[in-house]
């Protein structure tokens, strides 16, 4: 699949406007100076997606809030970050300190919720400028190996899907949180998505 540079610019330009909405909740939320960047886009097989971890999100270990989508176009849309910025950011949130290293079960359903805010403000831009009506699940969380999801969408048959890469940036004040945006979809779902692209761009 090659992802010609008018649909790449067209995918970028509709997750910037996601992760404006994003980070004007956020501000509301955390009442925090709160800048997101989607700098650039990459986009690979998804089995060659362990072997681009580091490379393109630079470590292997990973905080992740996922949710699986439906519709003209299908998968998993995931908000990733580093465990030291996913607890940077509870603590914003939450506005306590202190020097664990992991997260309880509140401190994960508040970063569920985060992550439901940027990915549906994401996705929702998406569904909205293609005027595709996009069915979603309730998120989930884990920690671990970005890997572990190329295992698991393999296992359920796709292993030919093709994962859309947008690194993000969330600049919290002096604070740098980083967060990666992840558009994993399946099977022909990017060619339905850049056709829709085009379509309505025409």
């Amino acid at each position: 699949m090659i992802l010609d540079a008018e649909s790449r610019d067209a995918i970028t330009e509709m997750i910037n406007i996601g992760v404006g909405k994003a980070a004007g909740l956020l501000n509301e939320i955390t009442g925090s100076n709160i800048q997101l960047r989607v700098p650039e886009i990459h986009l690979v097989p998804f089995r060659e997606l362990a072997d681009v971890n580091k490379t393109i999100l630079g470590t292997d270990v990973l905080s992740t809030v996922m949710q699986e989508f439906e519709g003209h176009f299908s998968g998993v849309t995931a908000l990733v970050f580093p465990p030291d910025s996913a607890l940077s950011l509870i603590r914003l949130l939450s506005g306590e300190g202190g020097e664990r290293a992991d997260l309880d079960a509140v401190e994960v359903e508040t970063l569920k919720e985060v992550g439901n805010i940027i990915i549906n403000a994401v996705m929702g831009s998406i569904s909205n400028i293609l005027a595709e009506h996009l069915v979603f699940s309730l998120p989930v969380y884990y920690e671990g190996k970005l890997s572990a999801i190329a295992t698991e969408r393999r296992a359920a048959g796709g292993g030919d899907d093709w994962v859309v890469i947008a690194r993000t940036q969330f600049l919290i004040e002096s604070m740098q949180i980083e967060g990666t945006i992840l558009l994993v979809l399946e099977v022909g779902s990017l060619e339905r998505l850049v056709a829709s692209i085009r379509r309505t761009h025409a």
